[in-house]
């Protein structure tokens, strides 16, 4: 499209009330997100995008394409597009600093030889369970003894397929620090002046799968002692959220810890964990 038609196209279509409820009941009905009623602008824009992407005129095209034999491919794109995917490194630092000043030293005097697992829940283009390994690595550095890893999960195939790469701009990386930049990141060169990528050894220790964390079953049937799910249920009702925490508690070891989001809560919710500041939850032992 030229510039005055991209202009155009955003200023003159937009999901109609029909259409907004349509889409927004298929991605309920595949993702559990919901939507609600207000955001019709925002999926407008986001779909927009998508639209210009396949070349096609406009979101009546784009309906036509979900409900045919070839729906089912785009219906993860769609996921894709209404899914938010921010993020950074070291975000809401407060649960990093209570996983190693409280959680780790708590958990690892009673690993008794089992490895340690963490999970990142909704993991996006990765900074999460990356800023998980460093702390973990920071952590274990002196008790080399002792095995760890992390399993890393999102509902987004693209934003995994990010995630696995590991490259990140420099600006990305202010939260982690000159030191930590140094030892855990490569510098690009060439092409990839201003770019710097996870470093080998730490990459390794995050295992990467796509789960929609309401499918009947994930991929991993171990406990872990630390689950970071951190702004996903803001995007669910009340039943998908106790539905959704009710599966992380039986996903924890006895004793471990849950993190949330600063923006949520389980307050309301039907739960069997106990609140040990805001935001962190645990599973008695």
């Amino acid at each position: 499209m030229t510039t005055d038609t991209t202009t155009a196209f955003f200023r003159h279509n937009q999901l109609t009330g029909e259409q907004y409820e349509w889409v927004a009941r298929l991605v309920y009905e595949h993702s559990r997100i919901n939507l609600g009623s207000n955001k019709l602008d925002l999926l407008s824009s986001r779909l927009s995008k998508r639209i210009r992407v396949l070349g096609m005129q406009g979101f009546d095209d784009y309906i036509r394409l979900l409900k045919s034999t070839e729906g089912p491919e785009e219906l993860a794109n769609l996921v894709d597009v209404v899914s938010t995917n921010h993020t950074h490194f070291f975000r809401e630092i407060q649960h990093f600093q209570f996983l190693e000043n409280r959680a780790l030293p708590e958990i690892s005097k009673h690993l008794n030889g089992e490895s340690f697992r963490i999970w990142s829940a909704a993991s996006s283009s990765g900074e999460e369970p990356y800023s998980l390994g460093i702390t973990l690595y920071d952590f274990f550095a002196a008790h080399p003894q002792m095995a760890w890893s992390i399993t890393a999960t999102d509902i987004s195939t693209r934003i995994l397929d990010k995630a696995r790469k590991a490259i990140y701009s420099e600006e990305r990386l202010g939260p982690v620090g000159r030191e930590r930049t140094q030892r855990y990141f490569q510098k690009g060169t060439g092409d990839w002046n201003g770019y710097f990528r996870v470093k080998k050894f730490l990459r390794e220790k995050v295992v990467f799968h796509h789960v929609n964390l309401l499918q009947p079953s994930y991929p991993f049937s171990h406990l872990f002692h630390i689950i970071f799910c951190r702004n996903v249920m803001i995007y669910f009702d009340r039943a998908t959220q106790e539905d959704l925490v009710g599966r992380l508690y039986k996903r924890l070891h006895p004793g471990g810890y849950l993190m949330v989001g600063h923006s949520e809560s389980l307050t309301g919710l039907k739960h069997s964990f106990r609140p040990v500041q805001p935001a962190v939850y645990r599973k008695e032992p």
